[in-house]
């Protein structure tokens, strides 16, 4: 029978052994024994680092008709292009890092060059816009996105754009086809905001303005993000987000939030006719949209892929994941962008590492061929 004394705060333990050898004798008196070779720490909490231990990145600014852009650069800069460009609330640190940070996306990013577009006033530490400027519209964006790849004299690239960042390339890719190979796009929205949208955002850009970055745009921005699944169930993850929050100048994001609630519809035809596909309109070349499957945006996207062009477009539903399928599920989303890729001619003889995903962790709709077998299948 093991008998603890705590009287007086003290920590001496006594022990009576329940054998009849025993019986009559006192009870032994334990010492406590003095762990000095353990050491206590607190876990390393995860964050975005922005330093030479995690990503390698050189930033510069772009000078456009709207102003300097600030753009980061990852990669040997005479490889294919990849051009991401990023969401509300974030900036190519929040929105990307994680994922082109990820084990899995090494052995690609070692054939590519990743250039980060930061929109207006939006990267990290930016200061606040000028009074009187005039903030892009989308359609003025597509253009600063275009002004960096003649910067940088690409030739084609390859766009990788989440939410609002998707919106803006699909636009450029309307412009400028002959400049870009392909698109990924992550919860992309095709159509002009609704009722609910601008309701909730006008509020949201009244609370901005005034400089004050309130509980009711916190809770908007994490539900837009990741959605109410992941929100209340991927703590740590959220907690990060919401750090990331406090660092956004109010102002600036009130501006962009603005200039996406003022988006027209994309005008998007999808026509089946083969003699009449090359005069409607529509993104022409090779597109992945993406989503998971408990996302706020899934309605959005299946929408858009109804609007896409069959022959062009894969549409791929993430299992188990909310809004942000980057940072909830990134062996996935690694596994889908390299076989996007493969198909696309790139890097045909890579070995995908043993922490990839199998094909059953997601579903994928190819929608090249309505007779094909994949189509609308669950991997």
């Amino acid at each position: 029978m093991l008998i603890i004394n705590n009287h007086h705060m003290e920590s001496t333990r006594l022990l009576q052994v329940p054998c009849p050898e025993n019986e009559g004798r006192p009870m032994e008196k334990l010492t406590d024994i003095e762990l000095s070779s353990v050491h206590v720490s607190k876990p390393k909490q995860r964050g975005f680092v922005n330093d030479a231990n995690s990503i390698l990145l050189q930033e510069e600014d772009v000078e456009t008709p709207c102003g300097n852009i600030r753009v980061a650069i990852q990669g040997d800069r005479a490889k294919p292009a990849i051009l991401t460009v990023h969401d509300i609330g974030l900036n190519h640190v929040t929105c990307f890092q994680g994922f082109f940070g990820f084990a899995d996306m090494q052995p690609i990013l070692r054939h590519f060059c990743v250039y980060h577009f930061n929109a207006p006033g939006q990267e990290e530490g930016a200061l606040p816009l000028r009074p009187d400027y005039s903030y892009p519209s989308m359609e003025q964006l597509a253009d600063a996105v275009h002004h960096v790849v003649d910067h940088y004299n690409l030739r084609r690239v390859i766009g990788f754009g989440v939410g609002t960042g998707a919106n803006i390339l699909v636009r450029y890719s309307l412009c400028h086809p002959s400049y870009v190979d392909s698109l990924v796009l992550v919860n992309p929205n095709c159509d002009a905001p609704g009722w609910m949208e601008w309701s909730y955002q006008k509020l949201n850009m009244w609370y901005l303005f005034s400089g004050q970055m309130t509980n009711f745009t916190e809770e908007y921005l994490l539900w837009h993000w990741f959605g109410k699944k992941t929100r209340w169930e991927n703590q740590d993850l959220v907690n990060v987000y919401k750090e990331c929050i406090k660092t956004v100048n109010p102002q600036n994001l009130a501006l962009f939030i603005e200039s996406y609630l003022r988006r027209n519809d994309l005008g998007l035809i999808r026509e089946l006719d083969n003699i009449r596909r090359n005069t409607v309109k529509n993104v022409k070349c090779r597109t992945m949209l993406l989503v998971g499957d408990d996302s706020p945006h899934l309605d959005d996207v299946v929408n858009m892929n109804g609007r896409m062009d069959p022959q062009e477009t894969d549409f791929v539903k993430i299992a188990d994941c909310g809004g942000m399928p980057l940072e909830e599920q990134p062996a996935k989303v690694c596994e889908a962008f390299r076989y996007f890729l493969q198909g696309m001619g790139y890097i045909p003889a890579l070995i995908p590492s043993r922490s990839v995903s199998t094909c059953s962790d997601f579903s994928l709709a190819s929608t090249r061929s309505p007779t094909t077998e994949e189509d609308g299948a669950e991997c």
